[in-house]
């Protein structure tokens, strides 16, 4: 199986830009790999391209699964790890877009929850 790509400029930007709109400043993205099971009938990991970065008690991952194939999620604590619902996007920007509404609803939702 060929290595999956790393993450292009035009992807890059994609991300940084919808991320820095939705905080209202530059947020620091880093680059990572990680290392998941693409194949849920098989239990080889796959090194797979990430850009991880944390905002608001949160962090986001990112991970490229394939060539315009992405999945994407947030996390507080290990025990705290949320998706999408969705298992991959094949649009970037449908794919971060998604993952910032999400944990701001989560956010919404958990303050309304503690006002109670």
């Amino acid at each position: 199986m060929n290595a999956i790509p790393d993450f292009t400029e035009t992807e890059m930007w994609t991300i940084r830009t919808t991320v820095n709109e939705r905080y209202g400043k530059d947020v620091d993205l880093q680059l990572a790999e990680a290392e998941l099971r693409l194949d849920l009938d098989s239990t080889t990991l796959t090194a797979c391209p990430t850009v991880f970065w944390s905002e608001r008690g949160a962090s986001f991952v990112i991970c490229k699964i394939g060539e315009s194939k992405y999945r994407s999620q947030f996390f507080y604590r290990i025990r705290e790890q949320y998706s999408t619902g969705r298992d991959f996007y094949t649009d970037l920007a449908e794919c971060v877009t998604t993952l910032l509404q999400v944990q701001a609803d989560h956010e919404r939702d958990k303050e309304l929850r503690n006002k109670k």
